[in-house]
Order: structure tokens, then C-alpha cells, then sequence
């Protein structure tokens, strides 16, 4: 027998929007998953043809927000190529990863201690002058 519709939060789990369940649940308690532009409960119905967005909080960088169109309702996690058929991907793309400047005194992994001359010369670029 053929589902006619899904838990919100089973959904987002099984598709592998969220790595576990609970994650996927937490998500929904807390707003971050939208079902039709509607903030959904975790037991809220997904169905298909409805346009799902997650917003997957990272707490190193910024939030980024995942849009899916149901293609294919799923309540069992499934294999990555499977999950990836179960919905159509609207998200925009991600930010391009700016590039940090060299750090000022890194040392090269493997150089070994500085000498007295170049601790000196990073004392001064430092701004610790000599004492």
C-alpha cells in the first residue's frame, strides 16, 4: 500500500537532512524546518509535490538553508544515491569559503624552534620589542 504522506521530521531524517532522528526532530521543534512556507511540528504531514526547507545551523559558520521538493516519501533511512532521488534540490548555492590571510608568527610544521635571531624578529613584529 502506497503512503500518501510522511512525518516531517521521519522525512528530513530519512533523505539525510539531518544526520539523526532526533536532530531532525529538535530541528522541528525549535523552527527550523518549514513545510509550504509553514513552520512545521514534527508530526506535521509531508506529502508529494510540498516544498520542505531546513535550516542547518552550523556552529562554526553560518546557517545554511536547504530546499527540497518531495519527490518520493521515505520513513526508513535509506542509502545516499536513493535519498538523493527522493526530492528535487532547490537550495541556492553555498557562499564562496573566503581565505583567511597567513597568520602572523606561524611557523611552518616541521621548521623546529626558532632561532634566537628570528624569536627577536618575532618579538618586534609582534610589537614586544626588546625588553
Amino acid at each position: 500500500m502506497e503512503r500518501s504522506s510522511a512525518r516531517a521530521d521521519v522525512w528530513v531524517w530519512a533523505v539525510r537532512l539531518s544526520k539523526t532522528r532526533s536532530q531532525a526532530t529538535a530541528a522541528c521543534k525549535a523552527g527550523h524546518v518549514r513545510v509550504n512556507g509553514d513552520r512545521a511540528k514534527p508530526s506535521t504531514p509531508v506529502r508529494v509535490g510540498d516544498r520542505v526547507e531546513v535550516t542547518l545551523v552550523h556552529p562554526h559558520g553560518p546557517a545554511q538553508v536547504r530546499i527540497a521538493e518531495v519527490r518520493q516519501l521515505l520513513v526508513k533511512r535509506v542509502g545516499a544515491a536513493v535519498a538523493a532521488e527522493a526530492y528535487i534540490d532547490h537550495s541556492p548555492p553555498p557562499p564562496p569559503r573566503e581565505e583567511r590571510p597567513a597568520a602572523i608568527g606561524v611557523r611552518d610544521r616541521g621548521a623546529g624552534r626558532p632561532t634566537k635571531r628570528e624569536r627577536r624578529q618575532l618579538d618586534r613584529l609582534r610589537g614586544r620589542g626588546s625588553r
